[in-house]
């Protein structure tokens, strides 16, 4: 399996049947356990997972692993990659405001194991999935309306959300399911083209709230690999340290895709609490999350942080 195209397609599928939605349930268990709700609260599920598809789909593995109710209304979504964070969180957000009481499970489960390859000297693109790439599960609870006499405590408020896809850049991140399992291929202008376009993303999400100083805000974006960040930071002039919590999970766990900005979003709450932050935003009122993605696709999702109860 692991030789450079050499078919293994089935065995690789076989390892992500079960071990998928197993990685994403255990996501999900530790929001659910922090939201402090009953499980039969939950009225949808929408499950990105990173591998081929299968039928029933791993929604309803995942379903029945959590134990939540018939009547969940279900949205699995395979294989689209990393900006599938900011997709999760935007379409919750859709039905979570038309939906009055409606609790959405949002998880992402990515297993990297189809991408998995031997060096090839033709193909050096493999290395850099082969260095950078880790297997990881984030989920959350989103809801609008917090019932907080009943124990509901919001961490973050998503203010808006937007999905951007960059005009000629569709061959920029491109991934063929095959017998070998995922080709990749990943253009080296790549995070210079990020770079560009990064200013105008930002300043078209924070213009209806009238925010136009960078520095004021703090950052959630996918840590797709150094030249990324390092571009995003140069692009809109931040400091040194703006950058902190993607630079932290990429270093320690590298590029997990879609579940990566949860690991970021989780580090930036966790420091605001250790160091007594007024908000769960690094003591900031408002940050923005980037997702990046084939496409070239950009999710933009404005937050809004939560003040910290220092008593809770």
């Amino acid at each position: 399996m692991c030789c450079y195209k050499t078919p293994s397609l089935d065995a690789r599928h076989a390892m992500l049947i079960d071990e998928v939605p197993k990685l994403g349930k255990e996501a999900a268990l530790k929001a659910i356990k922090e939201w402090g709700q009953p499980v039969s609260k939950i009225t949808h599920l929408i499950f990105s997972a990173f591998y081929g598809v299968d039928m029933p789909g791993a929604d309803v593995r995942l379903m029945k692993l959590l134990g939540l109710e018939p009547s969940v209304n279900r949205l699995m979504i395979y294989t689209q990659g990393c900006y599938m964070g900011g997709t999760v969180l935007r379409l919750a957000k859709d039905i979570v405001e038309n939906n009055p009481g409606a609790r959405v499970l949002v998880v992402c489960s990515d297993i990297k194991v189809l991408d998995f390859h031997e060096p090839s000297e033709t193909h050096l693109d493999i290395l850099v999935v082969q260095a950078i790439f880790g297997d990881g599960a984030g989920a959350a609870i989103i809801g609008a309306d917090p019932d907080i006499s009943n124990g509901e405590r919001p961490l973050f408020q998503l203010l808006s959300c937007t999905q951007t896809t960059v005009p000629d850049t569709e061959n920029y991140i491109v991934g063929h399911l095959k017998e070998m399992g995922t080709d990749y291929y990943l253009s080296k202008d790549l995070p210079v083209t990020i770079g560009k376009h990064i200013d105008k993303l930002l300043a078209d999400a924070m213009s209806p709230i009238g925010i136009s100083d960078w520095n004021s805000l703090f950052y959630i974006v996918h840590p797709g690999g150094k030249g990324i960040l390092d571009q995003v930071e140069k692009n809109l002039g931040l400091g040194k340290d703006k950058l902190w919590a993607s630079r932290y999970v990429l270093s320690e766990f590298g590029n997990l895709g879609a579940p990566s900005v949860f690991f970021i979003l989780d580090e930036v709450r966790k420091k605001s609490l250790e160091e007594t932050k007024a908000t769960s935003g690094e003591g900031l009122d408002c940050g923005v999350l980037f997702g990046f993605g084939p496409g070239l696709t950009v999710e933009t999702v404005v937050l809004r942080s939560i003040p910290i109860d220092s008593t809770n």
